[in-house]
């Protein structure tokens, strides 16, 4: 690429080219900067030219505010940064860059912004997902590799992404010099296939084999797709070999990936393998609080504890519940209730409804008072048993067809009289105790059709 550029700007260039090596190291300066050429300042703004889309997404996420702290101790008054790619002497792309913008990591080719609010600091922690989190936080903490590869598997809204893009933060903060790709693993799957097409597959192995980390998400997407299972192989074994991070996440576990080799599902169980498990009523409260914290309105208890009965499926699903009775809210002006939200969510209510059993009510009582269902069919008179307990088999008779004998029948062989005292009971409670009855209102609404 010929610029005409004044002798100079060019001299500053050198000397600020000679600072970051000094700062960045030679094997950082050599990958990153060395290709780096200087266009013009202009009106505040640094123009320079990179060989690739590669380098300069790198540059513009790592290396951004050093490049303009440095050239202004020139005696420049540079406020952000473009960077043109050029391709056979010609530019082809043009990608302003501010200040604003340096938080954003990209990856090869394609932009890719890691989500901002994926952070270790904003991950509800519970015993579901305990294990993985403490994982990927070791994982990123470390300064090389302490669990190769980490693999975190579970099912779709669980926070896999979430925890994947934790750990990029995290790195990405504390370790700028770390050359590290987040990629999904159609993307990978996508830049293979190209570079075979354009015969191009060396630029591709460099990409892929000269990182710190490699993050590839969703990975059994590469089930039955053997040539890139072939490539990602040899990259797999390339770092590992030498010595750098691979992190990875799946919807199953490395043994269970369909259409994925038996050589490559070893090796994907070579380092931790971390499950992600269900999320328990506990945590998905928990995940409702902080997210109501975020957007500082006020919300009843009772409207949370409905939504963490209620939306099990997933976190995406609870979060999206809560942002749509947020809006509907801010929209209309109307206060956030039990009814409210009941309104808002039918549609999602509706397409959870399935026919209330005995056996789904005993798990939906014990998951929102703690308690065990053998505790539950026992003859145990604990205060939080017993008042489980007669819940429990007063909704039994509200909600399902099953006579008192069949009821009593399904908590250890309990007789019909026992049943009818709960029932009894739970009325009388219903009337005296005001907790009592929203916990009662709570299970209810989540059971019932």
């Amino acid at each position: 690429m010929s610029n005409v550029v004044d002798s100079k700007l060019r001299q500053v260039w050198t000397e600020v080219l000679s600072d970051i090596k000094s700062s960045i190291g030679d094997d950082a300066f050599k990958t990153w900067i060395t290709k780096l050429d200087i266009i013009s300042i202009d009106d505040g703004s640094l123009k320079i030219a990179a060989p690739s889309n590669f380098i300069r997404d790198n540059v513009l996420a790592r290396y951004s505010d050093m490049i303009i702290k440095t050239v202004n101790s020139y005696g420049c008054s540079v406020r952000s940064i473009g960077i043109d790619v050029y391709d056979n002497n010609n530019v082809t792309i043009n990608e302003n860059h501010d200040n604003n913008d340096a938080q954003k990591i990209k990856d090869c080719n394609d932009i890719s912004i890691l989500d901002k609010r994926f952070t270790f600091k904003n991950f509800v922690v519970g015993k579901p997902n305990e294990f993985a989190y403490a994982a990927a936080l070791r994982v990123a903490e470390s300064e090389s590799p302490s669990f190769n590869p980490l693999f975190l598997y579970g099912g779709v809204g669980l926070g896999k992404t979430h925890l994947m893009h934790a750990i990029a933060w995290y790195i990405h903060h504390n370790y700028p010099n770390k050359r590290v790709i987040y990629i999904s693993a159609e993307k990978f799957m996508y830049l293979f296939i190209k570079s075979l097409r354009f015969k191009n597959a060396m630029s591709f192995k460099e990409m892929f084999r000269a990182v710190d980390v490699l993050m590839i998400d969703d990975v059994q997407f590469i089930g039955g797709k053997d040539t890139t299972q072939e490539e990602f192989f040899h990259t797999f074994n390339e770092l590992v070999d030498n010595n750098r991070q691979i992190i990875l996440s799946a919807d199953k576990s490395p043994s269970d990936l369909d259409g994925v080799e038996d050589r490559l599902k070893s090796r994907l169980g070579w380092g931790l393998v971390a499950d992600i498990h269900p999320t328990t009523y506990e945590l998905r409260l928990g995940i409702l609080q902080s997210k109501v914290k975020q957007f500082r309105v006020s919300i009843p208890d009772k409207v949370l504890e409905f939504l963490a009965v209620k939306i099990t499926s997933n976190i995406r699903e609870l979060e999206g519940a809560l942002n749509r009775i947020v809006a509907h809210s801010t929209l209309v002006g109307r206060s956030i209730t039990l009814d409210v939200a009941h309104e808002v969510l039918k549609d999602i209510l509706r397409s959870n409804e399935r026919l209330v059993t005995i056996d789904i009510i005993q798990k939906k009582v014990c998951e929102y008072y703690g308690v065990k269902l053998s505790d539950l069919n026992s003859s145990r008179r604990h205060k939080a048993v017993a008042t489980a307990r007669q819940i429990a088999m007063y909704l039994c008779k509200n909600l399902t067809t099953k006579s008192l004998p069949e009821i009593g029948k399904s908590f250890g062989g309990k007789d019909h009289s026992t049943v009818i005292h709960s029932v009894k009971k739970v009325k009388e409670l219903v009337d005296t105790d005001r907790t009592f009855c929203a916990d009662l209102e709570i299970l209810t609404k989540s059971l019932e059709n």
